[in-house]
């Protein structure tokens, strides 16, 4: 194994899990920003109120990408796999 393809391999395997994180990160941003405008305008300073908000955009957004989610991890893995006799070498 060669420095490069180490390098490349860690590359891929961190653009994956950024992959895998983003859709749930992105909601709970939005949500977060939404509830964060609501809050400034009313005047209305209570901690626990972007708590669920954030919590119900995360289970939509896994329930929603899961299937993605999946194919993704079973496209990686199974490059992985394909090709272990390449990466013992």
């Amino acid at each position: 194994m060669t420095p490069e393809f180490i390098t490349g391999f860690f590359f891929e395997a961190i653009k994956t899990t950024i992959l895998l994180a983003a859709p749930m990160l992105l909601a709970g941003l939005a949500v977060g920003l939404l509830v964060s405008i609501f809050q400034a305008a009313t005047s209305i300073n209570e901690m626990t109120l972007t708590f669920i908000p954030k919590m119900l955009a995360v289970t939509i957004a896994l329930i929603f990408f899961f299937p993605w989610m999946v194919h993704t991890m079973i496209a990686f893995m199974e490059n992985l796999f394909n090709n272990i006799s390449y990466y013992i070498h």
